[in-house]
């Protein structure tokens, strides 16, 4: 068994190739009261895949919501939080109609 050297992280190497796409999604910032709005009807608050398929009243199967799958999920709700938080915070809006 071999010591780690000083110079490493302890952290495995991973090949990105959307991590550029991700940094700048990530770097949008909101500054107009109509792009957040726009973000805010854009994106929605949970996942409009998921279904639950029932006929005469029996359920017949489920299916699961697939928006984690989408390798940008986590960048898309940072920047739908963004706008939530620039609409109440900076703007002082009510922005309970955009919350599920």
């Amino acid at each position: 068994m071999t010591s780690p050297t000083p110079y490493s992280t302890g952290k495995k190497f991973t090949l990105d190739p959307l991590f550029p796409l991700k940094r700048r999604l990530n770097r949008i910032e909101v500054t107009s009261t109509s792009f957040a709005h726009f973000i805010c009807r854009v994106i929605p608050c949970s996942c409009p895949f998921e279904r639950t398929i029932t006929v005469l009243g029996r359920q017949l199967f489920h299916i699961p919501p697939l928006c984690k799958l989408n390798p940008f999920y986590h960048e898309f709700v940072s920047l739908r939080l963004k706008a939530l938080s620039y609409l109440s915070d900076i703007c002082g809006e009510n922005v309970d109609h955009y919350i599920c």
